[in-house]
């Protein structure tokens, strides 16, 4: 996204690339059909702490891992990182809940979708 008014991008941005890492990463493990599976991710919360600033057109890199999965919740952590740098840009947790596509109610996780988020379990 492009640089805000101070010359770097917004924080908001940040939140924006912690949901497409998570959810990437669920769709290229096939277990997240964002237009037409039974279940969706739905956000719960968010947190971030900001270390430096990322302005455009540096290239960002992120990496995530679970931390805590529940019945039908997890909890991620996710670093976002200038292209080549090994101290993280930004860190920060996006917790997911796993609902019924039509019921927005939580259901617990397939065996899939545990496999998934444990491959990736810090």
């Amino acid at each position: 996204m492009d640089n805000d008014v101070y010359g770097h991008v917004n924080n908001t941005i940040y939140y924006s690339w912690f949901d497409t890492a998570v959810n990437a990463y669920l769709v290229e493990a096939g277990v997240l059909n964002v237009t037409g599976g039974r279940e969706i991710a739905l956000v719960v919360e968010t947190g971030c702490r900001y270390a430096k600033p990322v302005s455009f057109p540096e290239t960002v890199e992120a990496g995530i891992r679970t931390t805590k999965i529940g019945t039908s919740s997890v909890c991620y952590e996710v670093g976002l990182f200038l292209a080549g740098e090994m101290s993280a840009a930004a860190e920060g947790f996006f917790v997911h809940v796993l609902v019924n596509r039509e019921t927005r109610r939580p259901t617990p996780f397939p065996p899939e979708w545990r496999s998934a988020l444990t491959a990736i379990v810090a």
